[in-house]
């Protein structure tokens, strides 16, 4: 799995050495932070013990061209328990790439990364990867996402929620 994610990042990176000339310096007009919220409905096993996931994502990104964002992602997502569970989060890190075919209206997306899995003893993370589609303008982007965590057998398997979120475009000044 290793292998898949460092590949992809590396098909990344090739992507955008071989598209238009990068930006000179960082400014307002091609990069910017993204604040923001979600929530998401478990299935899979993971809804035998979690019954909604709430969340935080914060992103950093910078337009590579005209309609291609690349960037930074992190967040804190908390898993609400039922049967008895103890409450639980998982910490995402990872990029981002996302495709805007116009200044304002749908964009697609996804996230990959690795998840750190808290508050479960002896429990790890794992891969994750969010696909994305929404609706973006100069300051907000709604979306809904699927979100898997792709964990190793002897963690008792993998994290699958889908859901809706937003966040807020915060530019540098």
């Amino acid at each position: 799995m290793k292998h898949i994610i460092l590949f992809l990042f590396a098909v990344i990176l090739s992507a955008k050495s071989f598209s238009q000339p990068q930006p000179e310096e960082v400014t307002s007009k091609n990069s910017w932070l993204k604040v923001g919220l979600n929530g998401g409905i478990p299935f899979g096993d993971l809804s035998d013990i979690s019954s909604f996931i709430l969340g935080i994502e914060l992103k950093g990104q910078l337009m590579s061209t005209k309609h291609l964002g690349i960037g930074i992602t992190t967040g804190y997502n908390h898993f609400f328990p039922e049967n008895g569970y103890d409450n639980f989060g998982t910490i995402p890190l990872g990029g981002f790439l996302r495709y805007y075919p116009k200044s304002t209206g749908f964009f697609a997306g996804v996230d990959l990364g690795y998840s750190f899995l808290i508050g479960v003893s002896g429990a790890t993370g794992g891969v994750y990867t969010r696909p994305q589609l929404g609706y973006h303008n100069y300051n907000w982007n709604v979306f809904v996402f699927y979100n898997g965590i792709f964990r190793n057998q002897d963690d008792a398997g993998n994290l699958q929620y889908v859901g809706i979120g937003a966040t807020r475009n915060i530019r540098f000044r």
